[in-house]
């Protein structure tokens, strides 16, 4: 499975991630790609004004 994002994409968390309940909803930059987890979904480092941290494919949506 390729990336659906590319760097620089501004992204909308629209799941939390685990120990960050406030995530979502939260505009973000892929800052970087990241491998495939073992169930082969593609990963990403996102920026936010909130910090970085990692996300899942599923976990994101285009910002528009």
């Amino acid at each position: 499975m390729s990336h659906k994002f590319k760097l620089g994409q501004r992204v909308r968390q629209v799941r939390a991630t685990a120990g960050d309940k406030d995530g979502a909803g939260m505009l973000c930059e892929v800052i970087r790609l990241m491998p495939e987890d073992r169930s082969g979904e593609p990963g990403y480092r996102i920026k936010s004004s909130a910090g970085e941290r990692a996300a899942n494919e599923s976990d994101l949506v285009l910002a528009g």
